[in-house]
């Protein structure tokens, strides 16, 4: 029986490159593979549906959900998670010693909807009364001028979202010190530079993300896989399938990562890494599939979105899903 053409767009990762490499075989498909950076992913899919199988910010998937015109059906593989404390940058000659000192600032953002900027701002909120109307918002390229949002968006009134002009760049501004601060995926290219003055809001990252995860058990996820839903209509077997070799590579992956004979990675002091995130966070620390605690994962990121005003109404985190993708077998 011939295999089904597919392609699939996702980031060169650990736990990716299996499927991508061969070595994890997808049942029932020919895959081919296009490893690409998240912005230029997620601006084809969006615009133009342009894969089969996408890798996808969650909060355009969340828009495009709550809006009912969504090219694409999730799986629940989560390629991408981070703890966004460190997605906060400011100038620290500015008097902003705490979250608090964020109000009345003005701070860069790439795009307002990013999966990234509404964890931010959702923790500023919850766990520090910072409201996102409490900050003038300056609107574009990181790096590049002339960044538009990917997807319309219909704000709050009340929000003050300005756009940067069209010449310069976000990092640009924030070292000339025409902005306090930037919250957004990636640092500034001018984070570091002792004449720009910009590091992280949160001196100790890893003990704000550390503490933020043991309050509330979250550990934020930025990515999910999409399906072309006119694919899946025909193929209602290729959800499940995905969803198990996606499975499948991570746990080839993270045995790699534990082979303490020599280094996977290019880093130091991997082993101990390794062990302290299982100790905080649990062994499957970078879980996929439908579980107790990757749905409260999605719904408190889906309650901060509708909050912001970026989804028109209030999505479940069922509603993400292709139902043949929500349970996994078991033996």
């Amino acid at each position: 029986m011939a295999k089904l053409n597919v392609s699939i767009a996702v980031g060169d990762y650990d736990r990716t490159r299996p499927l991508a490499d061969g070595s994890v075989v997808i049942d029932g498909v020919k895959p081919r593979f296009l490893l690409l950076p998240p912005e230029e992913m997620f601006f084809r899919a969006f615009r133009h549906a342009e894969f089969d199988v996408c890798e996808l910010s969650l909060s355009s998937f969340a828009v495009r959900t709550a809006r009912g015109d969504n090219p694409y059906v999730g799986i629940p593989v989560f390629p991408s998670r981070a703890f966004r404390h460190t997605s906060i940058v400011v100038r620290r000659d500015r008097g902003i010693q705490t979250p608090q000192d964020l109000r009345g600032r003005r701070i860069g953002t790439p795009e307002y909807q990013l999966s990234a900027c509404v964890w931010a701002r959702g923790i500023l909120q919850d766990e520090y009364g910072v409201e996102p109307a409490d900050i003038t918002w300056v609107r574009g390229g990181m790096e590049d001028p002339g960044r538009i949002e990917k997807i319309s968006l219909n704000l709050p009134p009340a929000l003050r979202l300005e756009s940067a002009p069209a010449d310069r760049t976000l990092s640009g501004m924030l070292a000339a010190g025409e902005l306090d601060g930037i919250i957004g995926p990636r640092v500034p290219s001018c984070f570091g530079n002792r004449e720009a003055n910009v590091g992280w809001l949160f001196k100790d990252t890893l003990q704000a993300a550390s503490q933020y995860f043991q309050r509330t058990g979250i550990f934020p996820i930025m990515h999910v896989i999409g399906v072309r839903r006119t694919l899946v209509e025909r193929h209602p077997w290729l959800p499940a399938t995905l969803l198990k070799a996606f499975d499948t590579a991570k746990k080839q992956a993270l045995a790699q990562l534990a082979d303490t004979s020599a280094a996977k990675v290019t880093l130091p002091f991997v082993e101990e890494q390794l062990v302290a995130a299982r100790e905080l966070l649990g062994e499957d620390f970078w879980s996929y599939g439908f579980t107790a605690a990757n749905r409260k994962v999605l719904d408190t990121f889906l309650g901060y979105h509708h909050a912001q005003g970026l989804s028109g109404r209030r999505v479940s985190p069922e509603e993400l899903f292709h139902p043949g993708a929500l349970e996994l077998y078991k033996i």
